[in-house]
């Protein structure tokens, strides 16, 4: 069997010390068939040194510093693959997942999204197998997904958090699926507050009514500005 190119796409920002890992991870794919694609966002530590090691085998693109999205999107212009597969900078893979990823788009022609479990820092996210209306009420979905570049949309610039659940509400609204590998692929490691990607808290917190209390932790708020701005968006 022919294997069709991954694209795979890594922003970073002020990740010096997380890179090194995610790459190897890459480098160190059962599936062969990849360009790998590091849009550094302006990094202002090692960053730059750090890629040193990986010059001859990632193409590396400096920008001013634009945020996450942007990043992304600038590493898909450049991208040749059939499929695109955006890593977090922070993200560790297990050899076998773009094996697997591809493999399970493979059996699944209908749908354009391939995603699995995964670890965030010491929380383990089993996967919830696809379904348009849960993922209308909250996000499954990790932003190291594999996706049919062909169907997809590339992400809003305005959104500036929850940018994974918007890219996969706009897919799911153009008609769009998902297929779920059942097992732990990957793993967020999540290296403080740098880190392209999201916090999590565990859910109580989230249920606590803050308001009430006259006070409201800025990681919740934040996260609810957020969610309102995706409600808005999508209709929710």
């Amino acid at each position: 069997m022919i294997e069709e190119l991954v694209s795979i796409i890594i922003p970073t920002y002020q990740h010096a010390e997380a890179l090194p890992s995610c790459l190897r991870s890459v480098l160190a794919q059962t599936y062969g068939c990849t360009e790998i694609i590091v849009v550094d966002d302006g990094s202002t530590d090692r960053t730059q040194d750090v890629l040193e090691e990986f010059r001859d085998r990632v193409l590396v693109i400096l920008q001013k510093n634009q945020g996450a999205n942007p990043a992304r999107n600038r590493g898909m212009q450049e991208a040749q693959g059939e499929f695109l597969l955006f890593v977090d900078a922070d993200v560790v893979m297990k050899p076998d997942m773009i094996e697997k990823l591809v493999h399970a788009l493979a059996a699944h022609p209908d749908c354009s999204i391939a995603y699995s479990a995964f670890r965030f820092g010491f929380k383990k996210f089993r996967g919830v197998p696809f379904d348009a209306q849960k993922l209308r009420h909250h996000n499954f979905i990790h932003t190291t997904a594999l996706v049919r570049a062909a169907d997809f949309p590339g992400f809003d610039p305005a959104i500036r958090r929850l940018q994974d659940w918007d890219v996969w509400l706009t897919m799911v609204e153009a008609g769009k699926k998902g297929v779920l590998v059942p097992e732990t692929l990957m793993h967020a490691k999540t290296y403080g507050a740098s880190r392209i990607g999201s916090s999590w808290l565990p859910k109580l917190f989230y249920a606590i009514p803050w308001k009430k209390l006259g006070w409201t932790p800025s990681t919740i708020s934040r996260y609810q500005r957020a969610r309102e701005i995706i409600a808005k968006k999508h209709h929710l």
